[in-house]
């Protein structure tokens, strides 16, 4: 049993591994390679939330079909002697609900949809014009954001060690910016704007979570389905010559196939993040996350070439430390503010 239970969090964490790092991988490819993408990093991000709303539907139709099934085959049988026979696990689909899009809804999720708009559109943005080595190094300063929009908007006091793992993850991104020697101003600033918007979507996302009964994949399809609509006029302004002039890869059954890849793993990110943490806990899934980004940056250094500098591997690891101890920290603040577990209840002495 125990090795069994082994094997499945190692397969779990597996996955979530080869899954973050074939997304962030395949999308360079995509945001770079003009060979086989486009120049278009709007179009493609948009094309990627009609593939997640697309593959949010298409579950959403499994998930009623498997809700169904299950209401009507399995019912809870008593055996005479007070127990019941325990129902099988209920399927994997039956966790997603059904695509519906409320307009009611749609407005009150629509301030949150705006900071994932500019979120993914950063994201893309600072991987098309960084190295895939200073990815992560470019967008460290997320959990500095968070901090500070934590104290500014929710009123949440900071500690001194809290304040200490910040400086350590700053004076990470420095160095690894002195280091990167194929350094872009405007990826890194895309990288630091993408932080930015990584934490305000993280404080919207606890807000208007309620409007969806908690369900983070109807906020995930309705986020989506915003975002189609609020592309289409970025994608015409800004990237409509150049659409209009890339029919080659327009017809090329390699270029959407790549497309849709990714928008499959940025679908299955959710799903594999949700299932580590699950299997694990929090702080694990954390941990596993700076491993992850780590063997990611260094993997970079060989698949695509990129130059490796004292001061830029310093810098790598330096920011994947001080964010390290910032999990630490925040667990251990967060488990010693909890509030004490209520005390037993004493049975009264029945009668006899």
């Amino acid at each position: 049993m125990a090795e069994s239970t082994a094997m499945y969090i190692a397969s779990v964490v597996g996955t979530y591994w080869v899954v973050s790092i074939s997304m962030v991988y395949l999308n360079k490819i995509l945001m770079s390679n003009d060979g086989i993408s486009i120049p278009a990093p709007l179009f493609v991000t948009w094309y990627q939330c009609v593939v997640t709303v697309l593959i949010c539907w298409m579950a959403g139709l499994c998930g009623q079909r498997a809700r169904g099934s299950a209401s009507s085959q399995y019912q809870p049988v008593d055996n005479g002697d007070g127990t019941s026979i325990n129902h099988p696990r209920p399927s994997f689909f039956a966790q997603f609900p059904k695509a519906e899009y409320l307009m009611g809804q749609a407005k009150q999720i629509f301030p949150l949809s705006c900071v994932f708009v500019g979120m993914i559109t950063f994201n893309n943005l600072c991987l098309k014009l960084v190295e895939v080595s200073f990815y992560n190094v470019a967008r460290s300063l997320t959990i500095v954001f968070n901090v500070f929009f934590s104290r500014a908007f929710l009123g949440i006091p900071t500690s001194f060690k809290t304040m200490l793992c910040l400086c350590v993850v700053i004076i990470g991104f420095v160095m690894g910016s002195h280091g990167e020697l194929n350094f872009s101003l405007w990826g890194t600033l895309s990288g630091m704007l993408s932080s930015l918007f990584v934490s305000l979507n993280s404080i919207f996302t606890k807000k208007v979570l309620p409007v969806v009964d908690d369900n983070h994949w109807k906020l995930t399809f309705y986020n989506n389905v915003n975002a189609i609509f609020l592309f289409i006029p970025l994608v015409l302004y800004f990237e409509g010559d150049i659409i209009m002039n890339s029919s080659r890869q327009l017809t090329s059954s390699a270029f959407w196939s790549a497309m849709s890849v990714a928008g499959f793993f940025g679908f299955s990110i959710g799903i594999v993040t949700v299932l580590q943490i699950k299997a694990t806990s929090p702080l694990t899934h954390n941990i596993s996350g700076t491993a992850k980004a780590a063997v990611q940056s260094l993997m970079a250094f060989y698949l695509w070439g990129n130059q490796p500098t004292v001061l830029g591997v310093l810098g790598i690891f330096t920011v994947l430390g001080g964010s390290l101890l910032y999990t630490f920290v925040k667990m251990s603040e967060n488990a010693q503010n909890a509030p004490p577990p209520p005390p037993p209840q004493q049975e009264m002495p029945g009668r006899v």
